[in-house]
């Protein structure tokens, strides 16, 4: 008995400390975040209508990307010419010079006084998915206002990204901003079939100017989610600072052919059939902790509610309990591991004949933390058996290497800066882009990449990109442009490491 009590009461000690510690930890190194007062909109309201307006002919252009090389060069050559004509102070400034890079991207150079900063890049794309016209409630192409949101495809994925930077840019100009930091501007024309005439082409362009090193990258990217995680009232911005690989692996099965009336104990489908099963989106490990995932949750803890703010600020303890719940939904599930997905299945030609082969594709987001290899390895040893044949299918993608986040990276800084100047009091949290991007393109100009697309979605929303509705709020987008009008100014600073946040900076 008095070692039961013994053993009790060191038990009871033990959690009672354990317990203080977590606390402790929770206000001492995540206190509440500092309050940040709001810019004023740099754009006059008189000005105002003029920027919609704008924003709106842009949607009506049908840049659509239909596969690689395919692309609608009519659509997208009107589009650059609303573009060079719509602003004056861009494409006449003397400190902008602007090209055609394989006919139909856009690049400017802007010239900077102080040679001793080095040049950033601004990035976005000129074309846009296919549509169901059937499936949208209004004309995708008109740029349509209702209820407070401009629809149409673009909105979000990614003329707002291309038109908010003009804007903003072209205000700076005609009000006598003259930049002391160089910066490029690039606008590929097919990203939404791997950039291979664009960016490609635009980041050996860059190059070709003696450019060997860019202070950093920001491209279209993670959002601003919306009441999305549990206990965050606040808005939180997911600045990306890596991107999941892209695999698909073809799966090959082989049979015996012959009429179903004496049909074999297993066909080509049924074989295939037991290897996909396998391929479930949770298969592969959790890698959670060993890339930024952790951090990011971290983040909110200054922003969330009790207890809330208790397991995030302690994921050293909660985490493998944590990044179980994250498996369970498909809109996280993607940030703690790879994941798996059969997208195309086919074989067989009649119904009463055994095939002699079927087929399957199985695509993979990579975590960033693993490699291709690591995964067609893992697929081999899940499927285990001779009679699937497991092969590469088209390019795959390696993860990109996880750029710095830390009060000494200027280009994360300058993003969370900007995002907080313009979207009071948000968490900004670094992230993982799910998709992928153009950036893969410029890497070996810079390790500080960020993706990040000033878009405030709730989770419900996120269907909306490459889906039907899209649409962005007008607020929504005029602070869009007012971000990227800080993201210009900030970036002309030497140094933003440890500065703090003021209102007489804003």
């Amino acid at each position: 008995m008095k070692l039961v009590i013994k053993l009790f009461t060191i038990g009871l000690l033990l959690s009672t400390g354990l317990l203080v510690a977590t606390i402790l930890r929770t206000v001492i190194y995540f206190p509440a975040p500092t309050q940040v007062a709001t810019c004023a909109d740099l754009h006059q309201p008189i000005d105002g209508q003029s920027v919609i307006d704008r924003f709106r002919s842009a949607l009506q252009f049908k840049t659509i990307t239909k596969a690689a090389h395919d692309y609608d060069t009519v659509e997208l050559k009107k589009y650059i010419d609303f573009i060079i004509k719509n602003y004056p102070a861009i494409h006449s400034s003397k400190f902008v010079s602007y090209e055609l890079v394989n006919n139909l991207s856009l690049l400017y150079t802007i010239q900077g006084s102080d040679p001793s900063l080095t040049p950033y890049l601004l990035c976005g794309h000129l074309d846009v998915v296919t549509v169901e016209l059937d499936k949208w409630d209004v004309d995708p192409f008109a740029g349509v206002i209702r209820d407070g949101f401009i629809y149409g495809r673009g909105t979000i994925d990614v003329k707002n990204i291309v038109m908010a930077i003009l804007e903003s840019f072209d205000y700076l100009l005609k009000n006598g901003f003259k930049p002391k930091r160089s910066f490029f501007i690039a606008f590929g024309h097919d990203e939404e079939a791997l950039g291979l005439d664009g960016a490609q082409y635009l980041a050996k362009a860059i190059q070709a100017k003696g450019v060997d090193k860019l202070e950093y990258l920001l491209d279209e990217g993670t959002i601003i989610m919306n009441q999305t995680f549990p206990g965050v009232q606040a808005l939180v911005a997911m600045v990306g600072v890596t991107e999941k690989g892209y695999l698909t692996v073809r799966l090959d099965a082989k049979g015996q052919v012959g009429h179903s009336s004496m049909a074999p104990k297993e066909t080509a489908i049924t074989t295939l059939a037991k290897a996909v099963s396998k391929f479930e989106s949770t298969v592969h490990p959790n890698m959670f902790g060993s890339g930024p995932e952790k951090d990011l949750f971290e983040a909110f803890a200054p922003y969330a509610s009790f207890p809330y703010n208790w397991i995030y600020s302690n994921l050293w303890l909660f985490g493998p309990i944590f990044s179980r719940i994250l498996s369970t939904k498909p809109s996280s599930n993607g940030l703690v591991r790879t994941t798996s997905a059969a997208t195309i299945i086919g074989g067989g030609y009649k119904e009463n004949v055994c095939p002699s082969s079927a087929v399957a594709y199985i695509n993979h987001r990579i975590h960033v933390k693993q490699t291709i290899e690591e995964i067609v390895d893992f697929d081999r040893r899940l499927i285990s058996d001779d009679r699937i044949a497991l092969s590469i299918h088209g390019l795959p993608i390696h993860p990109h290497p996880i750029s710095p986040y830390d009060d000494q990276s200027f280009g994360y800084q300058t993003i969370r800066r900007s995002i907080r100047q313009v979207f009071n009091n948000t968490a900004v949290v670094p992230g993982i882009m799910l998709a992928n991007t153009d950036t893969r393109w410029y890497k070996h100009l810079t390790s500080a990449i960020y993706r990040f697309s000033p878009s405030i979605l709730y989770t419900e929303d996120t269907v909306r990109f490459h889906g039907h509705n899209e649409r962005i709020s007008v607020d929504n987008y005029m602070k869009t442009v007012n971000y990227y009008h800080h993201i210009i100014v900030n970036s002309d600073l030497k140094d933003l490491a440890d500065k703090p946040l003021v209102k007489d900076e804003l």
